[in-house]
Protein backbone atom coordinates (compact mmCIF):
# COMPACT_ATOMS: atom_id res chain seq x y z
CA UNK A 1 0.00 0.00 0.00
CA UNK A 2 1.06 3.46 -0.95
CA UNK A 3 2.27 5.64 1.99
CA UNK A 4 -0.12 8.24 0.60
CA UNK A 5 -3.10 5.70 0.90
CA UNK A 6 -1.70 4.96 4.23
CA UNK A 7 -2.33 8.35 5.83
CA UNK A 8 -5.38 8.50 4.28
CA UNK A 9 -6.87 5.43 5.21
CA UNK A 10 -5.45 6.43 8.97
CA UNK A 11 -7.41 9.89 8.80
CA UNK A 12 -10.46 7.90 7.49
CA UNK A 13 -10.23 5.90 10.40
CA UNK A 14 -9.43 8.66 13.20
CA UNK A 15 -11.87 10.59 11.95
CA UNK A 16 -14.49 7.64 12.31
CA UNK A 17 -13.22 7.17 15.70
CA UNK A 18 -13.47 10.77 16.91
CA UNK A 19 -17.15 11.14 15.20
CA UNK A 20 -18.17 7.39 16.77
CA UNK A 21 -16.72 8.66 20.40
CA UNK A 22 -19.10 11.96 19.68
CA UNK A 23 -22.10 10.14 18.89
CA UNK A 24 -21.55 7.68 21.77
CA UNK A 25 -20.76 11.04 23.95
CA UNK A 26 -24.09 12.49 22.61
CA UNK A 27 -25.93 9.11 23.73
CA UNK A 28 -24.46 8.93 26.88
CA UNK A 29 -25.37 12.38 27.64
CA UNK A 30 -28.89 11.75 26.16
CA UNK A 31 -29.37 8.71 28.43
CA UNK A 32 -28.01 10.76 31.51
CA UNK A 33 -30.52 13.29 31.13
CA UNK A 34 -33.15 11.22 29.94
CA UNK A 35 -32.83 8.15 32.85
CA UNK A 36 -33.04 11.23 35.73
CA UNK A 37 -36.03 13.16 33.95
CA UNK A 38 -37.86 9.39 34.42
CA UNK A 39 -37.06 8.73 37.91
CA UNK A 40 -37.94 12.73 38.80
CA UNK A 41 -40.85 12.99 37.10
CA UNK A 42 -41.94 9.22 38.76
CA UNK A 43 -40.65 10.50 42.22
CA UNK A 44 -43.04 13.40 42.17
CA UNK A 45 -45.75 12.48 39.66
CA UNK A 46 -45.12 15.67 37.34
CA UNK A 47 -48.21 15.62 34.80
CA UNK A 48 -46.14 17.14 32.10
CA UNK A 49 -42.61 18.71 31.85
CA UNK A 50 -40.36 20.48 28.99
CA UNK A 51 -36.56 20.53 29.14
CA UNK A 52 -33.99 22.32 26.76
CA UNK A 53 -30.66 22.81 27.18
CA UNK A 54 -28.43 25.22 25.05
CA UNK A 55 -24.51 24.45 24.79
CA UNK A 56 -22.53 27.07 22.67
CA UNK A 57 -25.44 28.21 21.06
CA UNK A 58 -26.82 24.98 19.80
CA UNK A 59 -29.80 23.20 21.57
CA UNK A 60 -27.79 19.89 22.64
CA UNK A 61 -30.99 18.39 25.11
CA UNK A 62 -34.55 18.65 24.08
CA UNK A 63 -37.46 16.35 26.12
CA UNK A 64 -41.19 16.47 25.70
CA UNK A 65 -42.80 14.40 28.75
CA UNK A 66 -46.31 13.22 29.69
CA UNK A 67 -49.67 14.78 30.25
CA UNK A 68 -50.65 18.45 29.07
CA UNK A 69 -53.51 17.37 30.71
CA UNK A 70 -54.54 14.86 32.92
CA UNK A 71 -58.32 15.16 32.33
CA UNK A 72 -58.40 15.28 28.61
CA UNK A 73 -55.60 13.17 28.64
CA UNK A 74 -53.73 15.00 26.35
CA UNK A 75 -49.85 14.65 25.68
CA UNK A 76 -46.99 17.38 25.65
CA UNK A 77 -45.66 18.04 22.42
CA UNK A 78 -43.67 21.39 20.74
CA UNK A 79 -46.68 23.06 20.15
CA UNK A 80 -47.42 23.01 24.09
CA UNK A 81 -47.51 26.22 25.83
CA UNK A 82 -46.86 26.75 29.54
CA UNK A 83 -47.25 30.03 31.43
CA UNK A 84 -44.55 31.31 32.83
CA UNK A 85 -45.64 32.46 35.86
CA UNK A 86 -42.76 34.68 37.79
CA UNK A 87 -40.45 33.76 35.16
CA UNK A 88 -42.22 35.95 33.29
CA UNK A 89 -40.37 38.34 35.16
CA UNK A 90 -37.17 38.38 32.86
CA UNK A 91 -38.88 38.92 29.91
CA UNK A 92 -40.42 42.02 31.45
CA UNK A 93 -36.73 43.06 33.03
CA UNK A 94 -35.27 42.84 29.18
CA UNK A 95 -38.06 45.41 28.12
CA UNK A 96 -37.26 47.70 30.74
CA UNK A 97 -33.58 47.62 29.49
CA UNK A 98 -34.84 48.02 25.78
CA UNK A 99 -36.22 51.44 27.35
CA UNK A 100 -33.06 51.99 29.01
CA UNK A 101 -31.19 51.62 26.02
CA UNK A 102 -33.01 53.81 23.71
CA UNK A 103 -32.33 56.72 26.32
CA UNK A 104 -36.44 56.80 27.05
CA UNK A 105 -35.84 55.95 30.57
CA UNK A 106 -33.05 55.72 33.58
CA UNK A 107 -32.78 53.31 36.53
CA UNK A 108 -32.73 56.38 38.51
CA UNK A 109 -35.65 58.01 37.64
CA UNK A 110 -38.18 58.63 40.37
CA UNK A 111 -41.31 56.96 39.12
CA UNK A 112 -43.74 59.94 40.13
CA UNK A 113 -42.12 61.16 36.83
CA UNK A 114 -44.13 58.72 34.77
CA UNK A 115 -46.78 58.12 37.34
CA UNK A 116 -49.45 60.61 38.59
CA UNK A 117 -51.19 61.09 42.01
CA UNK A 118 -48.53 58.43 43.96
CA UNK A 119 -48.73 58.82 47.68
CA UNK A 120 -46.17 60.96 49.09
CA UNK A 121 -44.50 58.08 50.52
CA UNK A 122 -44.16 56.26 47.26
CA UNK A 123 -42.67 59.34 45.40
CA UNK A 124 -38.98 58.71 45.56
CA UNK A 125 -39.05 55.15 44.97
CA UNK A 126 -37.12 54.65 41.90
CA UNK A 127 -37.12 52.21 38.41
CA UNK A 128 -34.38 50.86 40.20
CA UNK A 129 -35.84 50.03 42.97
CA UNK A 130 -38.91 48.34 41.20
CA UNK A 131 -37.24 45.74 39.33
CA UNK A 132 -34.72 44.60 41.80
CA UNK A 133 -37.35 44.42 44.49
CA UNK A 134 -35.89 47.17 46.68
CA UNK A 135 -39.27 49.35 46.64
CA UNK A 136 -40.33 48.92 50.37
CA UNK A 137 -44.03 49.31 48.65
CA UNK A 138 -46.80 47.60 50.28
CA UNK A 139 -47.33 44.25 48.11
CA UNK A 140 -50.30 44.30 46.26
CA UNK A 141 -51.23 40.46 46.63
CA UNK A 142 -50.99 40.32 50.38
CA UNK A 143 -54.21 42.22 51.13
CA UNK A 144 -57.39 40.74 52.08
CA UNK A 145 -58.74 43.57 51.25
CA UNK A 146 -57.62 43.68 47.90
CA UNK A 147 -58.78 40.35 45.99
CA UNK A 148 -57.54 39.82 42.55
CA UNK A 149 -61.29 39.82 41.38
CA UNK A 150 -61.31 43.77 42.47
CA UNK A 151 -61.54 46.25 40.28
CA UNK A 152 -58.15 47.55 38.91
CA UNK A 153 -58.92 51.01 39.84
CA UNK A 154 -60.25 50.55 42.96
CA UNK A 155 -57.02 48.41 44.03
CA UNK A 156 -54.73 51.13 43.05
CA UNK A 157 -57.28 53.29 46.14
CA UNK A 158 -56.78 50.82 48.32
CA UNK A 159 -52.99 50.29 48.18
CA UNK A 160 -51.96 53.76 48.00
CA UNK A 161 -53.51 54.07 51.66
CA UNK A 162 -51.31 50.83 52.91
CA UNK A 163 -48.24 51.83 54.67
CA UNK A 164 -44.71 51.36 53.32
CA UNK A 165 -42.73 48.05 54.11
CA UNK A 166 -39.43 49.47 54.69
CA UNK A 167 -37.44 52.11 53.79
CA UNK A 168 -36.74 52.34 50.12
CA UNK A 169 -33.12 50.36 49.26
CA UNK A 170 -32.81 48.89 51.94
CA UNK A 171 -32.87 45.18 51.19
CA UNK A 172 -34.71 42.82 48.95
CA UNK A 173 -38.23 41.97 49.53
CA UNK A 174 -40.01 40.10 46.19
CA UNK A 175 -43.39 41.89 45.55
CA UNK A 176 -45.64 42.03 43.26
CA UNK A 177 -46.50 45.72 43.37
CA UNK A 178 -43.29 46.12 41.91
CA UNK A 179 -44.13 44.35 38.48
CA UNK A 180 -47.56 46.10 38.38
CA UNK A 181 -46.07 49.47 38.85
CA UNK A 182 -43.37 48.66 35.80
CA UNK A 183 -46.12 47.60 32.98
CA UNK A 184 -48.21 50.90 33.86
CA UNK A 185 -44.70 53.04 33.23
CA UNK A 186 -44.04 50.60 30.19
CA UNK A 187 -47.06 51.81 29.12
CA UNK A 188 -46.70 55.33 30.27
CA UNK A 189 -43.38 55.52 27.75
CA UNK A 190 -44.63 53.63 24.90
CA UNK A 191 -47.61 54.61 24.18
CA UNK A 192 -48.99 50.69 23.71
CA UNK A 193 -50.33 48.40 25.89
CA UNK A 194 -47.82 46.18 27.90
CA UNK A 195 -48.41 43.18 25.79
CA UNK A 196 -48.40 44.94 22.66
CA UNK A 197 -44.48 46.25 23.62
CA UNK A 198 -43.47 43.26 24.98
CA UNK A 199 -44.32 41.51 21.69
CA UNK A 200 -43.46 43.60 19.15
CA UNK A 201 -39.59 44.31 20.93
CA UNK A 202 -38.88 40.55 21.97
CA UNK A 203 -41.16 38.68 19.35
CA UNK A 204 -41.49 40.46 16.13
CA UNK A 205 -42.06 37.77 13.68
CA UNK A 206 -44.24 35.10 15.76
CA UNK A 207 -47.11 34.36 14.97
CA UNK A 208 -48.29 31.60 17.39
CA UNK A 209 -46.81 29.91 20.40
CA UNK A 210 -46.34 33.18 22.70
CA UNK A 211 -49.62 34.78 24.52
CA UNK A 212 -50.09 37.16 27.55
CA UNK A 213 -52.76 35.69 29.99
CA UNK A 214 -52.52 35.52 33.71
CA UNK A 215 -55.76 33.83 33.39
CA UNK A 216 -55.25 30.27 34.53
CA UNK A 217 -59.39 29.22 33.88
CA UNK A 218 -59.24 31.05 30.19
CA UNK A 219 -58.87 28.82 27.20
CA UNK A 220 -55.89 29.11 25.23
CA UNK A 221 -55.25 26.58 22.32
CA UNK A 222 -52.53 24.28 22.78
CA UNK A 223 -51.94 25.38 26.47
CA UNK A 224 -51.27 22.69 29.06
CA UNK A 225 -53.43 22.87 32.36
CA UNK A 226 -52.00 23.90 35.99
CA UNK A 227 -52.61 20.88 38.26
CA UNK A 228 -52.57 21.26 41.60
CA UNK A 229 -52.39 17.49 43.52
CA UNK A 230 -55.47 17.56 46.14
CA UNK A 231 -54.37 15.46 49.21
CA UNK A 232 -57.64 14.91 50.69
CA UNK A 233 -59.37 13.92 47.81
CA UNK A 234 -55.57 12.19 46.64
CA UNK A 235 -56.06 13.33 42.78
CA UNK A 236 -54.86 16.02 40.82
CA UNK A 237 -56.99 19.34 40.14
CA UNK A 238 -57.48 21.78 37.82
CA UNK A 239 -55.70 25.26 39.03
CA UNK A 240 -58.29 27.88 37.74
CA UNK A 241 -57.15 31.08 39.21
CA UNK A 242 -57.52 34.62 37.52
CA UNK A 243 -54.57 36.96 38.02
CA UNK A 244 -56.16 40.05 36.20
CA UNK A 245 -54.46 41.33 33.34
CA UNK A 246 -52.52 43.51 36.14
CA UNK A 247 -50.01 40.76 36.60
CA UNK A 248 -49.10 40.11 33.29
CA UNK A 249 -45.82 41.42 33.30
CA UNK A 250 -45.13 39.44 36.51
CA UNK A 251 -46.84 36.24 35.60
CA UNK A 252 -48.85 36.13 32.65
CA UNK A 253 -46.56 34.80 29.76
CA UNK A 254 -47.46 31.77 27.81
CA UNK A 255 -45.05 30.19 25.59
CA UNK A 256 -43.74 27.36 23.86
CA UNK A 257 -40.35 25.28 24.38
CA UNK A 258 -39.69 26.42 20.67
CA UNK A 259 -39.97 30.35 21.30
CA UNK A 260 -38.40 30.50 24.30
CA UNK A 261 -35.33 28.79 23.28
CA UNK A 262 -35.93 31.45 19.62
CA UNK A 263 -36.18 34.07 22.17
CA UNK A 264 -32.70 33.23 24.10
CA UNK A 265 -31.29 32.98 20.72
CA UNK A 266 -31.93 36.51 20.23
CA UNK A 267 -30.73 37.70 23.69
CA UNK A 268 -27.58 35.84 23.03
CA UNK A 269 -26.78 37.60 20.22
CA UNK A 270 -27.30 40.95 21.22
CA UNK A 271 -30.82 41.36 19.31
CA UNK A 272 -33.14 41.93 22.33
CA UNK A 273 -30.11 43.83 23.71
CA UNK A 274 -26.48 45.36 22.67
CA UNK A 275 -23.82 43.05 25.52
CA UNK A 276 -23.16 46.73 27.30
CA UNK A 277 -26.88 46.69 28.19
CA UNK A 278 -26.94 43.10 29.33
CA UNK A 279 -23.80 43.73 31.42
CA UNK A 280 -25.72 46.50 33.02
CA UNK A 281 -28.77 44.24 33.30
CA UNK A 282 -26.12 41.66 35.22
CA UNK A 283 -24.79 43.39 37.58
CA UNK A 284 -25.50 43.59 41.33
CA UNK A 285 -27.87 45.82 42.83
CA UNK A 286 -25.98 47.11 46.06
CA UNK A 287 -28.28 47.00 49.01
CA UNK A 288 -28.35 49.13 52.06
CA UNK A 289 -27.95 46.37 54.25
CA UNK A 290 -25.12 44.76 52.47
CA UNK A 291 -26.37 41.39 52.30
CA UNK A 292 -29.03 40.61 49.44
CA UNK A 293 -27.74 39.51 46.06
CA UNK A 294 -29.59 39.98 43.16
CA UNK A 295 -29.21 41.60 39.80
CA UNK A 296 -31.71 43.75 37.89
CA UNK A 297 -34.46 41.54 37.35
CA UNK A 298 -32.56 38.87 37.74
CA UNK A 299 -31.73 36.49 40.30
CA UNK A 300 -27.80 35.28 40.69
CA UNK A 301 -27.02 31.79 41.78
CA UNK A 302 -23.41 30.21 42.76
CA UNK A 303 -22.77 27.12 42.09
CA UNK A 304 -19.11 26.05 42.67
CA UNK A 305 -18.19 29.27 42.74
CA UNK A 306 -19.64 29.65 39.38
CA UNK A 307 -22.13 32.54 38.79
CA UNK A 308 -25.52 31.99 37.31
CA UNK A 309 -28.10 34.08 36.17
CA UNK A 310 -32.06 33.52 35.94
CA UNK A 311 -35.32 33.00 37.56
CA UNK A 312 -38.23 30.83 38.65
CA UNK A 313 -42.12 31.01 38.62
CA UNK A 314 -45.17 29.85 40.33
CA UNK A 315 -42.64 26.53 41.67
CA UNK A 316 -42.84 24.93 38.03
CA UNK A 317 -40.62 26.84 35.64
CA UNK A 318 -36.94 27.87 35.51
CA UNK A 319 -34.77 29.83 33.30
CA UNK A 320 -30.84 29.77 33.96
CA UNK A 321 -27.94 31.23 32.45
CA UNK A 322 -24.43 30.19 33.52
CA UNK A 323 -22.89 33.08 30.47
CA UNK A 324 -19.05 31.83 31.55
CA UNK A 325 -20.18 28.53 30.50
CA UNK A 326 -21.85 29.37 27.28
CA UNK A 327 -24.70 26.86 28.84
CA UNK A 328 -28.15 27.87 29.08
CA UNK A 329 -31.26 25.13 30.82
CA UNK A 330 -34.87 25.85 30.34
CA UNK A 331 -37.27 24.00 32.21
CA UNK A 332 -40.79 24.34 32.04
CA UNK A 333 -43.65 21.96 33.70
CA UNK A 334 -47.62 21.77 34.68
CA UNK A 335 -47.82 20.75 38.29
CA UNK A 336 -45.93 18.67 41.37
CA UNK A 337 -47.72 16.26 43.58
CA UNK A 338 -45.01 16.87 46.56
CA UNK A 339 -42.47 19.52 46.65
CA UNK A 340 -41.08 21.98 43.67
CA UNK A 341 -38.34 20.44 41.72
CA UNK A 342 -37.54 23.64 39.36
CA UNK A 343 -34.43 24.69 40.79
CA UNK A 344 -32.92 21.12 41.60
CA UNK A 345 -33.60 20.00 38.09
CA UNK A 346 -31.70 23.06 36.50
CA UNK A 347 -28.61 22.42 39.21
CA UNK A 348 -28.85 18.72 38.49
CA UNK A 349 -29.07 18.94 34.48
CA UNK A 350 -26.00 21.53 34.97
CA UNK A 351 -23.86 19.21 36.34
CA UNK A 352 -24.41 16.40 34.12
CA UNK A 353 -23.64 18.89 31.39
CA UNK A 354 -20.67 20.46 33.04
CA UNK A 355 -18.73 18.60 35.61
CA UNK A 356 -17.34 21.98 36.94
CA UNK A 357 -21.20 22.65 37.91
CA UNK A 358 -21.76 19.42 39.70
CA UNK A 359 -22.67 20.47 43.25
CA UNK A 360 -22.28 17.53 44.93
CA UNK A 361 -24.37 18.53 47.94
CA UNK A 362 -26.89 19.42 46.45
CA UNK A 363 -27.04 15.78 44.61
CA UNK A 364 -26.83 14.43 47.87
CA UNK A 365 -29.89 16.20 49.29
CA UNK A 366 -31.89 15.53 46.30
CA UNK A 367 -31.07 11.55 46.56
CA UNK A 368 -32.01 11.97 50.40
CA UNK A 369 -35.05 13.56 49.94
CA UNK A 370 -36.20 10.96 46.60
CA UNK A 371 -35.15 8.08 49.22
CA UNK A 372 -37.53 9.15 51.97
CA UNK A 373 -40.57 10.31 49.12
CA UNK A 374 -39.59 6.10 47.74
CA UNK A 375 -39.29 4.19 50.40
CA UNK A 376 -40.79 3.43 53.84
CA UNK A 377 -38.67 5.04 56.87
CA UNK A 378 -36.28 2.14 57.43
CA UNK A 379 -35.53 1.89 53.67
CA UNK A 380 -34.65 5.63 53.65
CA UNK A 381 -32.81 5.82 56.68
CA UNK A 382 -30.75 2.30 54.65
CA UNK A 383 -29.91 5.14 52.14
CA UNK A 384 -29.17 8.23 54.11
CA UNK A 385 -26.28 6.00 56.01
CA UNK A 386 -25.07 4.54 52.53
CA UNK A 387 -25.06 8.31 51.31
CA UNK A 388 -23.47 9.59 54.33
CA UNK A 389 -20.88 7.23 54.27
CA UNK A 390 -19.23 8.02 50.96
CA UNK A 391 -19.77 11.62 51.81
CA UNK A 392 -18.37 12.02 55.26
CA UNK A 393 -17.39 16.01 55.08
CA UNK A 394 -21.17 16.97 54.30
CA UNK A 395 -23.31 18.58 56.60
CA UNK A 396 -26.62 17.16 55.92
CA UNK A 397 -28.88 18.21 58.72
CA UNK A 398 -30.50 20.65 56.02
CA UNK A 399 -31.19 17.70 53.71
CA UNK A 400 -33.26 15.92 56.59
CA UNK A 401 -34.95 19.13 57.40
CA UNK A 402 -36.31 19.98 53.98
CA UNK A 403 -37.34 16.29 53.76
CA UNK A 404 -39.65 16.45 56.73
CA UNK A 405 -41.32 20.04 55.98
CA UNK A 406 -42.18 18.82 52.64
CA UNK A 407 -43.36 15.77 54.02
CA UNK A 408 -45.31 17.88 56.27
CA UNK A 409 -46.88 20.19 53.97
CA UNK A 410 -47.93 17.29 51.85
CA UNK A 411 -50.79 15.77 54.29
CA UNK A 412 -48.00 13.37 55.92
CA UNK A 413 -47.56 14.83 59.40
CA UNK A 414 -46.42 11.51 61.40
CA UNK A 415 -43.81 10.81 58.59
CA UNK A 416 -42.37 14.16 58.82
CA UNK A 417 -42.01 14.03 62.51
CA UNK A 418 -40.03 10.68 62.23
CA UNK A 419 -37.95 12.31 59.67
CA UNK A 420 -37.29 15.68 62.20
CA UNK A 421 -36.75 12.77 65.37
CA UNK A 422 -34.26 11.19 62.55
CA UNK A 423 -32.92 14.60 62.49
CA UNK A 424 -32.14 14.73 66.28
CA UNK A 425 -30.39 11.72 66.85
CA UNK A 426 -28.01 12.98 63.94
CA UNK A 427 -27.30 16.20 64.92
CA UNK A 428 -28.68 16.46 68.70
CA UNK A 429 -26.81 19.87 69.27
CA UNK A 430 -28.81 21.57 66.58
CA UNK A 431 -31.21 24.05 68.14
CA UNK A 432 -33.01 24.61 64.53
CA UNK A 433 -33.17 20.60 64.33
CA UNK A 434 -35.42 20.63 67.70
CA UNK A 435 -36.91 23.93 66.65
CA UNK A 436 -38.27 22.18 63.96
CA UNK A 437 -39.43 18.73 65.58
CA UNK A 438 -41.22 20.66 68.09
CA UNK A 439 -43.07 22.45 65.12
CA UNK A 440 -43.61 19.13 63.75
CA UNK A 441 -45.32 18.34 67.63
CA UNK A 442 -47.47 21.48 68.03
CA UNK A 443 -49.06 20.86 64.44
CA UNK A 444 -49.61 17.38 65.63
CA UNK A 445 -51.09 18.61 68.58
CA UNK A 446 -48.99 17.31 70.90
CA UNK A 447 -48.52 20.60 73.28
CA UNK A 448 -46.68 19.19 76.50
CA UNK A 449 -43.67 17.20 73.82
CA UNK A 450 -43.49 20.48 71.92
CA UNK A 451 -42.61 22.97 74.62
CA UNK A 452 -39.89 20.63 75.70
CA UNK A 453 -38.28 20.58 72.27
CA UNK A 454 -39.00 24.43 72.07
CA UNK A 455 -36.96 24.53 75.64
CA UNK A 456 -34.22 22.47 74.44
CA UNK A 457 -33.78 24.70 71.04
CA UNK A 458 -34.07 27.64 73.23
CA UNK A 459 -30.96 26.71 75.85
CA UNK A 460 -29.17 25.85 72.92
CA UNK A 461 -29.51 29.08 71.00
CA UNK A 462 -30.65 31.37 73.50
CA UNK A 463 -30.78 33.98 70.74
CA UNK A 464 -33.85 31.49 68.80
CA UNK A 465 -37.09 34.11 69.44
CA UNK A 466 -39.32 31.62 67.97
CA UNK A 467 -38.96 28.95 70.48
CA UNK A 468 -39.40 31.52 73.27
CA UNK A 469 -42.72 33.18 71.21
CA UNK A 470 -43.73 29.32 70.46
CA UNK A 471 -42.71 28.50 74.67
CA UNK A 472 -44.85 30.98 75.75
CA UNK A 473 -48.03 30.42 73.13
CA UNK A 474 -48.03 27.00 74.08
CA UNK A 475 -48.25 27.95 78.05
CA UNK A 476 -51.35 29.97 77.31
CA UNK A 477 -52.76 27.17 75.08
CA UNK A 478 -52.13 24.63 78.27
CA UNK A 479 -54.03 26.81 80.25
CA UNK A 480 -57.38 26.93 78.34
CA UNK A 481 -57.16 23.10 78.64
Amino acid sequence: MKKSTLIISFLFLTMSCFSQKTENSKNSLKQQLDTYLKETIEVNQIPGLVVAVIKNGKVIYQQFCGKSSLEDNTIVDENSIFRLYSTTKLITAVGVFQLIEKNKISLEDKISKYLDNLPKEWQDVKVKNLITHSSGLPDIVKFEDIPYSLDESEKWIRLYKKPMEFETGDHFSYNQTNYCLLTKIIESISGLTFEDYILKNQFPSVKKGVVYSANASEFISNRVTHHVFNFKKKKYERFNADHVKIHNSGSGLNITLKEFIAWNERLDKNILLSKATKTLMWSQFEYKDKKDDFLYGWSLYSTNNVKSFGFSGGYMTAFRKFTDNDLTIIFLSNGYKFFNVEERIINHIAGIIDKRLMDKKLLVEEEIITAFFKNDIVKAKQSYFTLKNKNATLQLEDALNITAYTLMSTDRLNDAIKVFEFNIEENPKSFNAFDSLAEGYFKNGQLEISKKNYQKSYELNPENTNAKDMINRINELLKKQ
